[in-house]
């Protein structure tokens, strides 16, 4: 049996802009819509790769938080758009530190792939120290699994979104 009408089709358009200010801390996200590539399947016994990477920089973040409020720290949730599989699994990672002229200010956690749902889980943290911890082009990279023939062939949207609150 030929398998050429599955074809799995994924989308993930981002909140392109969003801006949150809630005791002075800020977080702009942009990017471009994710569409993963799923290759049909053309013969009997075969499977999808299974999991799928985005671009290193598929998200850029700029991110500030005050030295008075210490910290602050940024998470992740999807909204599924308008229907999403179970079995299909959404995880982030920061590749880098993107830029900033705060000496003392760090950035911790976030470096491996962490697999999110649609409650909010913490991606990674900024500490402020004797400044405004300030960071542009912070990159993320999107990564998809559990694509498999067993769900049912259909174009799965999602839309990832970030905020970032006090510590």
């Amino acid at each position: 049996m030929i398998l050429q009408e599955l074809l799995l089709k994924f989308c993930f358009p981002f909140l392109i802009v969003l801006g949150v200010k809630a005791n002075s801390q800020t977080l702009t996200v942009s990017g471009s819509n994710w569409t993963v590539p799923i290759t049909p399947i053309m013969e009997a016994g075969a499977n999808h790769q299974g999991t799928y990477e985005s671009n290193a920089n598929q998200i850029l973040i700029a991110a500030s938080v005050p030295l008075l409020l210490g910290g602050g720290k940024v998470s992740v949730h999807y909204e599924a758009n308008p229907a999403w599989n179970s079995s299909l699994i959404l995880s982030a990672k920061r590749t880098g530190n993107g830029t900033t002229l705060c000496v003392l200010c760090t950035l911790t956690g976030g470096t491996s792939y962490l697999a999110f749902t649609q409650t909010a889980v913490e991606l990674f943290r900024i500490q402020a120290v004797l400044a405004l911890a300030s960071y542009s082009n912070i990159p993320i990279q999107l990564q998809l699994s559990g694509v498999s023939v067993t769900i049912p062939a259909s174009s799965y949207q999602s839309r990832v979104v970030f905020t970032i609150s006090a510590l």
